[in-house]
This record gives structure tokens, C-alpha cells and sequence, in this order.
């Protein structure tokens, strides 16, 4: 059984060592605890160590959690998967953050399911900064139609991006992905006021959160960090 509280404390001196190498202030970076795949007393132990932002990848199973975690209602909800249409109007009532938008379509359906009495659904694009086939994500010359539409939907706040690059040990690799990605997000701010407002990058996790960090990641998405090895969830809960 990990210590959750153990990992804790060393993802939070990865995450305070990366940002004073750079002049950050560790306030800055939000450490998003990545939950998928384990039990919601594990997500209790996390939160009783200070924890409030976590992140579920699998339907069925965040919202098992989510009901049996109802009492901590300061606890925000991160929805980091690829989402199907179908799968939408759950998300768009229950979780505070969606991180995998790649389509315009997805995100007309989660405007459309916001239930009026919330406030607007933070969402980031996720974008395909390697342009893997095998993953999920807009590819860069299809982002600034993407991020324009989505910017225009009343029920949603458009945060910023999502990546999640190639994986390799090597920093310098893992910074070249990381510093394009934030560079695209100045871009995109520069050229459509619309979009100006936009301040989140959700970018690195257990093994590259500190090029992440140093490249400007706001948010830092850790599970086995903190958790260790996932349990097998079935894709059929997703």
C-alpha cells in the first residue's frame, strides 16, 4: 500500500524545486491528483493531506466517487479522458473541469448540458503536440478554429490547453514539447482577442513535471506519483 502522504510531500518539494529553478512561485502550479483507477478512500486520504483538485479518466467509476465523496464539496472535479459524445451530459453536470476537448462537437454538447444553476464548465483543448496517431487530440492546424468555437459558448470557460507529449526521459526532449505548447498559447491569445483571457496550461505529470514546470505548466497532472500503480479499471466504465 503506497504512503499517500509520503508521495505527497515529494511530488509538492518536485514541484517547489522546479519552480524556484525558474523564478516560480510554487502557489502557481496546481497539483492535480490524478484518482482513475483508485478507491474513493484513496482520494480521501489525499484530500485529508491537503489535496482538493482530482482527476478521473472513466465514467462510471468517477461518478461511483463522486457520490460517495458528495460531503466534500470543496473538492473540485477534473474530467482528463477522451470523452465520447454520448458520455457528455454526466460530465457536464458533475465534474468542474473537462482537459480533453478535441472536437467541436464535444464541446457544443457539454454548453448544451450545463445546468443553468452552475456556473460556466472550465475546459481546456487537448492538442496532439507530437501528432501521434495513437492519441487523442486537435492537431495544431486545426486548433485556432477549434479554440474560436469553443470560445463562443456561453455554458463553457475556455482555460487554456492540454497535452500529453511523447514519452521520453531525456528533459530536453520533454521541454521542446512543453515550451511549443505554451509558445501555441501565446499565439493563439495574440491573434484572437477572444481568446486572450485564457491562463491555464495542463501539462506534465509523474515523470515530466518538472520540464513541464519550467516551461510554464499551471497545472500538473500526477497519479502514480501519488497513488502508485493504478488498480485495472474495464474500458467498458469509461
Amino acid at each position: 500500500m503506497p504512503n499517500i502522504a509520503q508521495n505527497i510531500n515529494r511530488i509538492s518539494e518536485r514541484i517547489e524545486k522546479a519552480a524556484k529553478k525558474v523564478g516560480r512561485a510554487s502557489s502557481d502550479i496546481t497539483l492535480l491528483a490524478v484518482s482513475k483507477g483508485h478507491p474513493a478512500s484513496a482520494v480521501k486520504t489525499a484530500y485529508q493531506y491537503g489535496l482538493k483538485h482530482f482527476g478521473e479518466s472513466y465514467l462510471q467509476e468517477a461518478l461511483q466517487k463522486l457520490d460517495d465523496l458528495a460531503s466534500f464539496t470543496d473538492i473540485t472535479w477534473h474530467f482528463v479522458g477522451p470523452l465520447q459524445s454520448n458520455k457528455t451530459r454526466k460530465v457536464a453536470q458533475r465534474f468542474d473541469w473537462v482537459h480533453s476537448i478535441d472536437r467541436v462537437k464535444v464541446a457544443q454538447r457539454l454548453n448544451e448540458q450545463r445546468p443553468a444553476d452552475k456556473a460556466p464548465l472550465n475546459v481546456c483543448l487537448q492538442v496532439n503536440i507530437d501528432n501521434e496517431t495513437s492519441k487523442a487530440g486537435v492537431v495544431i492546424d486545426e486548433l485556432p478554429h477549434l479554440a474560436a468555437a469553443v470560445a463562443k459558448l456561453p455554458n463553457l470557460k475556455l482555460r487554456g490547453l492540454m497535452v500529453i507529449p511523447k514519452a521520453t526521459e531525456n528533459i530536453t526532449q520533454q521541454r521542446l514539447a512543453f515550451s511549443r505548447t505554451a509558445e501555441i498559447l501565446q499565439e493563439l491569445k495574440q491573434h484572437d482577442p477572444e481568446l486572450a483571457a485564457m491562463d491555464t496550461l495542463s501539462m506534465g505529470m509523474s515523470g515530466d513535471m518538472e520540464a513541464a514546470i519550467i516551461e510554464g505548466a499551471t497545472i500538473v497532472r500526477v497519479g502514480t506519483g501519488i497513488f502508485g500503480r493504478r488498480q485495472t479499471v474495464s474500458k467498458s466504465s469509461n
